[in-house]
Protein backbone atom coordinates (compact mmCIF):
# COMPACT_ATOMS: atom_id res chain seq x y z
CA UNK A 1 0.00 0.00 0.00
CA UNK A 2 2.74 2.47 1.01
CA UNK A 3 4.87 1.65 -2.04
CA UNK A 4 1.86 1.94 -4.35
CA UNK A 5 1.00 5.40 -2.97
CA UNK A 6 4.63 6.51 -3.13
CA UNK A 7 5.06 5.37 -6.72
CA UNK A 8 1.80 7.07 -7.69
CA UNK A 9 2.91 10.40 -6.20
CA UNK A 10 6.38 10.11 -7.76
CA UNK A 11 4.87 9.55 -11.22
CA UNK A 12 2.32 12.32 -10.69
CA UNK A 13 4.95 14.85 -9.65
CA UNK A 14 7.36 13.99 -12.43
CA UNK A 15 4.61 14.36 -15.01
CA UNK A 16 2.83 17.49 -13.83
CA UNK A 17 5.05 19.53 -11.48
CA UNK A 18 6.80 22.37 -13.36
CA UNK A 19 10.26 23.68 -12.55
CA UNK A 20 10.45 25.84 -9.36
CA UNK A 21 10.64 29.18 -11.17
CA UNK A 22 7.71 28.27 -13.41
CA UNK A 23 5.74 27.21 -10.31
CA UNK A 24 6.53 30.52 -8.61
CA UNK A 25 5.12 32.42 -11.59
CA UNK A 26 2.02 30.19 -11.78
CA UNK A 27 1.31 30.66 -8.06
CA UNK A 28 1.75 34.42 -8.49
CA UNK A 29 -0.85 34.42 -11.28
CA UNK A 30 -3.25 32.42 -9.10
CA UNK A 31 -2.92 34.88 -6.21
CA UNK A 32 -3.30 37.80 -8.64
CA UNK A 33 -6.57 36.41 -9.99
CA UNK A 34 -7.87 35.44 -6.52
CA UNK A 35 -7.28 38.96 -5.32
CA UNK A 36 -9.50 40.31 -8.10
CA UNK A 37 -12.23 37.66 -7.86
CA UNK A 38 -12.47 37.21 -4.07
CA UNK A 39 -11.28 40.55 -2.69
CA UNK A 40 -12.68 42.62 -5.61
CA UNK A 41 -9.37 44.37 -6.17
CA UNK A 42 -8.57 45.87 -9.54
CA UNK A 43 -5.79 44.54 -11.75
CA UNK A 44 -3.87 47.76 -11.16
CA UNK A 45 -4.14 47.41 -7.38
CA UNK A 46 -2.93 43.79 -7.48
CA UNK A 47 -0.04 44.83 -9.68
CA UNK A 48 0.90 47.54 -7.17
CA UNK A 49 0.79 45.03 -4.29
CA UNK A 50 3.00 42.66 -6.29
CA UNK A 51 5.51 45.38 -7.14
CA UNK A 52 5.66 46.63 -3.56
CA UNK A 53 6.27 43.14 -2.21
CA UNK A 54 8.75 42.16 -4.94
CA UNK A 55 11.56 44.17 -3.38
CA UNK A 56 10.83 43.33 0.26
CA UNK A 57 13.00 40.21 0.66
CA UNK A 58 16.27 41.44 -0.81
CA UNK A 59 18.01 41.35 2.58
CA UNK A 60 16.68 37.89 3.34
CA UNK A 61 17.61 36.68 -0.15
CA UNK A 62 21.22 37.75 0.43
CA UNK A 63 21.20 35.96 3.79
CA UNK A 64 20.08 32.73 2.16
CA UNK A 65 22.66 33.06 -0.62
CA UNK A 66 25.39 33.55 1.98
CA UNK A 67 24.17 30.59 4.05
CA UNK A 68 24.32 28.41 0.96
CA UNK A 69 27.64 29.71 -0.36
CA UNK A 70 29.53 29.80 2.95
CA UNK A 71 28.18 26.39 3.96
CA UNK A 72 29.17 24.95 0.59
CA UNK A 73 32.65 26.50 0.81
CA UNK A 74 33.19 25.14 4.33
CA UNK A 75 32.23 21.65 3.23
CA UNK A 76 34.66 21.75 0.30
CA UNK A 77 37.68 22.05 2.61
CA UNK A 78 39.71 18.81 2.78
CA UNK A 79 39.39 18.49 6.57
CA UNK A 80 35.59 18.76 6.39
CA UNK A 81 35.49 16.32 3.50
CA UNK A 82 37.25 13.77 5.70
CA UNK A 83 34.75 14.32 8.51
CA UNK A 84 31.82 13.91 6.15
CA UNK A 85 33.29 10.71 4.76
CA UNK A 86 33.67 9.32 8.28
CA UNK A 87 30.04 10.19 9.04
CA UNK A 88 28.89 8.62 5.78
CA UNK A 89 30.61 5.34 6.66
CA UNK A 90 28.29 4.70 9.64
CA UNK A 91 25.30 3.11 7.79
CA UNK A 92 26.19 -0.25 6.25
CA UNK A 93 23.48 -0.61 3.58
CA UNK A 94 21.60 1.68 1.15
CA UNK A 95 18.30 1.33 3.03
CA UNK A 96 19.99 2.11 6.34
CA UNK A 97 21.69 5.08 4.69
CA UNK A 98 18.25 6.57 3.96
CA UNK A 99 17.14 5.93 7.56
CA UNK A 100 20.35 7.50 8.86
CA UNK A 101 20.00 10.49 6.53
CA UNK A 102 16.44 11.22 7.65
CA UNK A 103 17.49 11.04 11.30
CA UNK A 104 20.44 13.40 10.71
CA UNK A 105 18.08 15.74 8.84
CA UNK A 106 15.70 15.83 11.80
CA UNK A 107 18.43 16.51 14.36
CA UNK A 108 20.27 19.18 12.37
CA UNK A 109 17.01 20.92 11.43
CA UNK A 110 15.96 20.92 15.08
CA UNK A 111 19.14 22.84 15.91
CA UNK A 112 18.62 25.28 13.05
CA UNK A 113 16.47 24.97 9.94
CA UNK A 114 19.06 26.57 7.61
CA UNK A 115 21.89 24.49 9.04
CA UNK A 116 19.73 21.41 8.53
CA UNK A 117 19.29 22.21 4.83
CA UNK A 118 23.01 22.62 4.15
CA UNK A 119 24.21 19.83 6.44
CA UNK A 120 21.57 17.47 5.07
CA UNK A 121 22.60 18.04 1.46
CA UNK A 122 26.30 17.61 2.24
CA UNK A 123 25.81 14.40 4.21
CA UNK A 124 23.52 13.07 1.45
CA UNK A 125 26.24 13.60 -1.15
CA UNK A 126 28.81 11.79 0.97
CA UNK A 127 26.44 8.91 1.64
CA UNK A 128 25.83 8.64 -2.09
CA UNK A 129 29.58 8.60 -2.76
CA UNK A 130 30.15 5.97 -0.10
CA UNK A 131 27.43 3.72 -1.54
CA UNK A 132 28.14 4.18 -5.25
CA UNK A 133 27.42 0.96 -7.08
CA UNK A 134 25.49 -0.52 -4.13
CA UNK A 135 22.01 0.50 -5.28
CA UNK A 136 21.41 3.60 -3.15
CA UNK A 137 18.38 5.51 -4.46
CA UNK A 138 19.74 9.06 -4.53
CA UNK A 139 16.44 11.01 -4.98
CA UNK A 140 14.95 9.28 -1.92
CA UNK A 141 18.15 9.97 0.04
CA UNK A 142 17.97 13.69 -0.73
CA UNK A 143 14.24 13.74 0.04
CA UNK A 144 15.06 12.17 3.42
CA UNK A 145 17.57 14.96 4.05
CA UNK A 146 14.82 17.51 3.37
CA UNK A 147 12.12 15.59 5.24
CA UNK A 148 13.47 16.52 8.65
CA UNK A 149 13.17 20.22 7.87
CA UNK A 150 9.60 20.19 9.21
CA UNK A 151 10.94 19.88 12.77
CA UNK A 152 10.58 23.06 14.81
CA UNK A 153 13.42 23.74 17.25
CA UNK A 154 15.31 26.60 18.95
CA UNK A 155 15.56 28.61 15.71
CA UNK A 156 11.80 28.65 15.05
CA UNK A 157 10.97 32.31 14.54
CA UNK A 158 7.38 32.51 15.85
CA UNK A 159 7.93 31.14 19.40
CA UNK A 160 11.11 33.20 19.69
CA UNK A 161 9.30 36.38 18.65
CA UNK A 162 6.45 36.03 21.15
CA UNK A 163 8.94 35.23 23.93
CA UNK A 164 10.63 38.60 23.35
CA UNK A 165 9.35 41.60 25.34
CA UNK A 166 8.05 44.32 23.06
CA UNK A 167 6.79 42.10 20.23
CA UNK A 168 3.95 43.70 18.26
CA UNK A 169 1.21 41.47 19.74
CA UNK A 170 2.31 41.79 23.37
CA UNK A 171 -0.74 43.86 24.39
CA UNK A 172 -3.04 41.13 23.08
CA UNK A 173 -1.28 37.97 24.26
CA UNK A 174 1.54 39.10 26.53
CA UNK A 175 5.03 37.62 26.49
CA UNK A 176 4.85 33.84 26.06
CA UNK A 177 7.94 31.98 27.31
CA UNK A 178 9.34 29.13 25.18
CA UNK A 179 8.49 26.74 28.04
CA UNK A 180 4.85 27.13 26.94
CA UNK A 181 5.56 26.72 23.22
CA UNK A 182 8.73 24.97 22.05
CA UNK A 183 9.38 23.17 25.32
CA UNK A 184 5.82 22.47 26.41
CA UNK A 185 5.06 18.82 27.08
CA UNK A 186 2.59 18.52 24.17
CA UNK A 187 5.00 20.08 21.67
CA UNK A 188 7.91 17.93 22.81
CA UNK A 189 5.73 14.81 22.37
CA UNK A 190 4.85 15.84 18.80
CA UNK A 191 8.52 16.52 18.06
CA UNK A 192 9.73 13.20 19.45
CA UNK A 193 7.05 11.26 17.55
CA UNK A 194 8.07 13.00 14.30
CA UNK A 195 11.79 12.35 14.87
CA UNK A 196 10.90 8.64 15.11
CA UNK A 197 8.31 8.38 12.35
CA UNK A 198 9.92 10.55 9.65
CA UNK A 199 13.04 8.33 9.33
CA UNK A 200 10.77 5.28 9.51
CA UNK A 201 8.57 6.31 6.59
CA UNK A 202 11.58 7.08 4.39
CA UNK A 203 13.04 3.70 5.33
CA UNK A 204 9.77 2.01 4.35
CA UNK A 205 9.54 3.95 1.06
CA UNK A 206 12.82 2.48 -0.16
CA UNK A 207 12.27 0.85 -3.59
CA UNK A 208 11.70 -2.89 -3.71
CA UNK A 209 14.16 -5.17 -5.48
CA UNK A 210 12.19 -5.07 -8.74
CA UNK A 211 11.76 -1.27 -8.72
CA UNK A 212 13.97 1.34 -10.36
CA UNK A 213 16.86 2.69 -8.30
CA UNK A 214 18.54 5.92 -9.41
CA UNK A 215 22.08 6.27 -8.11
CA UNK A 216 23.98 9.53 -8.04
CA UNK A 217 25.53 10.57 -11.34
CA UNK A 218 29.29 9.81 -11.07
CA UNK A 219 29.96 13.13 -12.85
CA UNK A 220 28.73 14.90 -9.72
CA UNK A 221 31.20 13.16 -7.47
CA UNK A 222 34.22 15.26 -8.31
CA UNK A 223 35.72 16.79 -5.20
CA UNK A 224 34.22 20.20 -4.64
CA UNK A 225 37.31 21.88 -3.29
CA UNK A 226 39.57 23.55 -5.81
CA UNK A 227 42.94 21.88 -6.19
CA UNK A 228 45.30 24.82 -6.54
CA UNK A 229 48.56 24.26 -8.28
CA UNK A 230 51.57 24.75 -6.08
CA UNK A 231 53.31 27.91 -7.08
CA UNK A 232 56.39 29.71 -5.98
CA UNK A 233 55.37 32.41 -3.54
CA UNK A 234 57.87 35.17 -4.11
CA UNK A 235 55.94 38.37 -4.87
CA UNK A 236 54.37 40.59 -2.21
CA UNK A 237 50.92 39.97 -3.73
CA UNK A 238 51.34 36.19 -3.54
CA UNK A 239 52.59 36.41 0.03
CA UNK A 240 49.54 38.44 1.07
CA UNK A 241 47.16 36.02 -0.70
CA UNK A 242 48.70 33.09 1.16
CA UNK A 243 49.38 34.79 4.48
CA UNK A 244 48.49 32.70 7.51
CA UNK A 245 48.59 35.87 9.59
CA UNK A 246 45.68 37.40 7.66
CA UNK A 247 43.72 34.17 8.05
CA UNK A 248 44.31 34.24 11.81
CA UNK A 249 43.25 37.91 12.04
CA UNK A 250 39.95 37.32 10.24
CA UNK A 251 39.24 34.15 12.21
CA UNK A 252 40.05 35.89 15.49
CA UNK A 253 37.76 38.84 14.73
CA UNK A 254 34.89 36.56 13.75
CA UNK A 255 35.45 34.23 16.68
CA UNK A 256 35.49 37.18 19.10
CA UNK A 257 32.19 38.42 17.70
CA UNK A 258 30.66 34.97 18.08
CA UNK A 259 31.88 34.74 21.67
CA UNK A 260 30.33 38.12 22.50
CA UNK A 261 27.04 37.07 20.92
CA UNK A 262 26.63 33.71 22.63
CA UNK A 263 27.86 34.97 26.02
CA UNK A 264 24.96 37.44 26.07
CA UNK A 265 22.26 35.00 24.94
CA UNK A 266 20.01 33.58 27.67
CA UNK A 267 19.33 30.60 25.40
CA UNK A 268 20.80 29.06 22.28
CA UNK A 269 19.67 31.26 19.38
CA UNK A 270 21.30 30.43 16.08
CA UNK A 271 19.93 33.03 13.67
CA UNK A 272 20.91 33.39 10.01
CA UNK A 273 23.52 36.10 10.57
CA UNK A 274 25.29 34.07 13.23
CA UNK A 275 25.11 30.91 11.14
CA UNK A 276 26.75 32.75 8.22
CA UNK A 277 29.52 34.01 10.50
CA UNK A 278 30.13 30.49 11.87
CA UNK A 279 30.33 29.03 8.37
CA UNK A 280 32.65 31.82 7.22
CA UNK A 281 35.04 31.73 10.20
CA UNK A 282 35.43 27.97 10.16
CA UNK A 283 35.59 27.97 6.36
CA UNK A 284 38.50 30.40 6.31
CA UNK A 285 40.28 28.36 8.98
CA UNK A 286 39.65 25.09 7.15
CA UNK A 287 41.00 26.45 3.85
CA UNK A 288 44.03 27.96 5.65
CA UNK A 289 44.51 30.88 3.25
CA UNK A 290 42.32 33.72 2.03
CA UNK A 291 43.09 32.82 -1.58
CA UNK A 292 42.00 29.23 -1.04
CA UNK A 293 38.78 30.34 0.62
CA UNK A 294 38.02 32.87 -2.14
CA UNK A 295 38.38 30.11 -4.74
CA UNK A 296 35.97 27.90 -2.79
CA UNK A 297 33.43 30.76 -2.57
CA UNK A 298 33.69 31.41 -6.32
CA UNK A 299 32.98 27.74 -6.95
CA UNK A 300 30.05 27.71 -4.48
CA UNK A 301 28.35 30.79 -5.95
CA UNK A 302 27.32 28.70 -8.97
CA UNK A 303 24.72 26.96 -6.78
CA UNK A 304 22.82 30.10 -5.74
CA UNK A 305 21.04 31.01 -9.01
CA UNK A 306 17.67 29.53 -8.05
CA UNK A 307 17.47 31.53 -4.82
CA UNK A 308 18.44 34.81 -6.48
CA UNK A 309 15.86 34.38 -9.24
CA UNK A 310 12.87 33.03 -7.33
CA UNK A 311 12.85 34.71 -3.91
CA UNK A 312 11.71 38.13 -5.24
CA UNK A 313 8.73 36.47 -6.94
CA UNK A 314 7.67 34.87 -3.67
CA UNK A 315 8.12 38.25 -2.01
CA UNK A 316 5.74 39.70 -4.59
CA UNK A 317 3.29 36.92 -3.82
CA UNK A 318 3.51 37.72 -0.12
CA UNK A 319 2.81 41.37 -0.91
CA UNK A 320 -0.33 40.46 -2.83
CA UNK A 321 -1.59 38.06 -0.15
CA UNK A 322 -1.12 40.59 2.64
CA UNK A 323 -2.12 43.87 1.01
CA UNK A 324 -5.14 42.52 -0.85
CA UNK A 325 -6.58 40.94 2.29
CA UNK A 326 -6.48 37.39 0.91
CA UNK A 327 -4.48 36.08 3.86
CA UNK A 328 -6.92 37.65 6.33
CA UNK A 329 -9.88 36.27 4.37
CA UNK A 330 -8.53 32.72 4.51
CA UNK A 331 -7.69 32.98 8.21
CA UNK A 332 -11.11 34.41 9.05
CA UNK A 333 -12.72 31.57 7.12
CA UNK A 334 -11.12 28.97 9.40
CA UNK A 335 -11.75 31.01 12.53
CA UNK A 336 -15.47 31.29 11.71
CA UNK A 337 -16.13 27.62 12.55
CA UNK A 338 -13.49 27.14 15.28
CA UNK A 339 -13.94 26.45 18.98
CA UNK A 340 -11.43 26.83 21.79
CA UNK A 341 -10.46 23.18 21.31
CA UNK A 342 -10.31 23.16 17.51
CA UNK A 343 -8.70 26.57 16.87
CA UNK A 344 -5.12 25.21 17.12
CA UNK A 345 -5.99 22.50 14.57
CA UNK A 346 -7.62 24.92 12.11
CA UNK A 347 -4.76 27.36 12.62
CA UNK A 348 -2.35 24.58 11.63
CA UNK A 349 -4.34 23.75 8.49
CA UNK A 350 -4.84 27.37 7.41
CA UNK A 351 -1.17 28.16 8.07
CA UNK A 352 -0.21 25.20 5.90
CA UNK A 353 -2.30 26.57 3.03
CA UNK A 354 -1.01 30.11 3.44
CA UNK A 355 2.57 28.87 3.59
CA UNK A 356 2.33 27.76 -0.04
CA UNK A 357 1.90 31.43 -0.99
CA UNK A 358 3.80 33.05 1.92
CA UNK A 359 6.76 30.70 2.58
CA UNK A 360 8.22 32.76 5.41
CA UNK A 361 7.54 32.23 9.09
CA UNK A 362 8.08 35.88 9.98
CA UNK A 363 6.01 37.14 7.06
CA UNK A 364 3.21 34.72 7.78
CA UNK A 365 3.15 35.63 11.48
CA UNK A 366 2.86 39.32 10.61
CA UNK A 367 -0.18 38.62 8.42
CA UNK A 368 -1.92 35.72 10.16
CA UNK A 369 -0.74 36.13 13.75
CA UNK A 370 -3.00 39.06 14.74
CA UNK A 371 -6.09 37.28 13.39
CA UNK A 372 -5.44 34.00 15.18
CA UNK A 373 -4.36 35.63 18.44
CA UNK A 374 -7.47 37.81 18.50
CA UNK A 375 -9.60 34.72 17.89
CA UNK A 376 -7.79 32.82 20.66
CA UNK A 377 -8.42 35.71 23.05
CA UNK A 378 -12.13 35.93 22.19
CA UNK A 379 -12.99 32.21 22.40
CA UNK A 380 -10.64 31.29 25.26
CA UNK A 381 -8.14 29.17 23.33
CA UNK A 382 -4.50 28.83 24.39
CA UNK A 383 -2.46 31.60 22.73
CA UNK A 384 0.72 29.57 23.13
CA UNK A 385 -0.76 26.50 21.44
CA UNK A 386 -2.33 28.52 18.62
CA UNK A 387 0.97 30.31 17.96
CA UNK A 388 2.87 27.03 17.90
CA UNK A 389 0.22 25.50 15.62
CA UNK A 390 0.88 28.35 13.20
CA UNK A 391 4.62 27.60 13.39
CA UNK A 392 3.97 23.92 12.61
CA UNK A 393 1.71 24.82 9.70
CA UNK A 394 4.40 27.12 8.33
CA UNK A 395 6.90 24.24 8.26
CA UNK A 396 4.48 21.45 7.27
CA UNK A 397 3.76 22.43 3.67
CA UNK A 398 7.40 23.30 3.00
CA UNK A 399 7.50 19.64 1.99
CA UNK A 400 5.38 20.44 -1.07
CA UNK A 401 6.73 23.97 -1.63
CA UNK A 402 10.12 24.16 -3.42
CA UNK A 403 11.04 27.56 -1.90
CA UNK A 404 13.06 26.14 0.99
CA UNK A 405 14.35 23.11 -0.91
CA UNK A 406 16.36 25.26 -3.32
CA UNK A 407 19.60 25.43 -1.27
CA UNK A 408 19.54 21.69 -0.64
CA UNK A 409 18.78 20.84 -4.26
CA UNK A 410 21.54 23.15 -5.46
CA UNK A 411 24.15 21.24 -3.47
CA UNK A 412 22.63 17.84 -4.25
CA UNK A 413 22.41 18.63 -7.99
CA UNK A 414 18.82 17.42 -8.27
CA UNK A 415 15.58 18.99 -9.44
CA UNK A 416 12.43 19.46 -7.42
CA UNK A 417 10.61 16.75 -9.42
CA UNK A 418 13.20 14.21 -8.27
CA UNK A 419 12.24 14.46 -4.58
CA UNK A 420 8.75 15.96 -4.35
CA UNK A 421 6.84 12.69 -4.66
CA UNK A 422 8.58 11.33 -1.56
CA UNK A 423 8.21 14.64 0.27
CA UNK A 424 4.47 14.59 -0.44
CA UNK A 425 4.20 11.26 1.38
CA UNK A 426 6.13 12.75 4.28
CA UNK A 427 3.82 15.79 4.31
CA UNK A 428 0.79 13.52 4.64
CA UNK A 429 2.41 11.74 7.61
CA UNK A 430 3.41 14.98 9.32
CA UNK A 431 -0.04 16.50 8.76
CA UNK A 432 -1.74 13.52 10.41
CA UNK A 433 0.61 13.40 13.40
CA UNK A 434 0.55 17.13 14.16
CA UNK A 435 -3.25 17.30 13.69
CA UNK A 436 -3.81 14.44 16.14
CA UNK A 437 -1.33 15.97 18.58
CA UNK A 438 -3.02 19.38 18.54
CA UNK A 439 -6.40 17.80 19.33
CA UNK A 440 -5.58 15.20 21.99
CA UNK A 441 -2.53 16.63 23.79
Amino acid sequence: MLHAMTNFFVRLVRKYLPQPFTLAVILSVIVYIMGMLIMKKSAHEMNQYWGKGFFSLYGFTMQMVLVLVTGHALASAPVIQRLLKALASIPKSPRRAVLFMAFVGCLTSYLNWAFGLIAGALVARELAKNNLGKGLHYPLLVAAAYGGNVIRGPSSSIPLVIATPGHFLEKLMGVVPVTETLYSSWNLIITIVLVITIPTIFYLMYPKKNELVVEIDPKLLAEEHIERKKETIDTPAQKMDNSIILTILVAFAGGWMLYDYFSKQPSFNLNLDILIMIFMVFGIIAHKTLAGYANAINNAVKTSGGIILQFPFYAGMMGMMGSSGLAKWLSDLFVSFSTANTLPLFTFWSAGILNIFIPSGGGQWAVQGPIMMQAAHEIGASSAKVAMALAWGDSWTNQIQPFWALPLLAIANLGIRDIMGYCLMNAILVGIIVSIGLIIL
